[in-house]
């Protein structure tokens, strides 16, 4: 269950980044201020694969591997332009909710895309988590 403590950590430090971007956006252009968090993650990530020497493996990247790695990193920078102008224009405790329906849309995709179970529980959470984020957004 280790995998539970990290996930855990990932919700709460989400939602921070929630509350501090909200705040930082409030003054400037959206697209600058995605620009800046972008600047800032990439200098910490490299800062931590280079403090764990972590880089050696960089040669080993297989171009699927990579591929995949950019196209997510795309996906990733497309989907903050739209949340940081989002949470310009709107409220954080409306916005992010809505946001979070992408953890009914990553159970479809897992299971179109990567052949992944969905039990009857998966089907019942999926509709809980639409129906919760319309109810806080709306």
């Amino acid at each position: 269950m280790q995998w539970l403590t990290f996930a855990l950590l990932s919700a709460l430090f989400a939602a921070s980044t929630s509350i501090l971007a909200k705040i930082g956006v409030k003054d400037i252009n959206s697209n600058l201020a995605t620009a800046v968090r972008t600047v800032v993650i990439t200098i910490f990530a490299w800062s931590i694969v280079f403090f764990h020497k972590d880089f050696n493996g960089l040669n080993s990247i297989s171009k699927h591997s990579l591929l995949f790695l950019i196209l997510s990193g795309l996906t990733t920078g497309i989907s903050w332009l739209f949340y940081f102008r989002a949470l310009q224009l709107g409220s954080v405790s409306k916005v992010v909710p809505i946001d979070k329906l992408s953890l009914v849309l990553v159970v479809l995709f897992g299971a179109l895309f990567l052949s992944e179970k969905v039990t009857f529980h998966v089907v019942l959470g999926s509709i809980l988590m639409i129906v919760g984020a319309i109810l806080v957004a709306f």
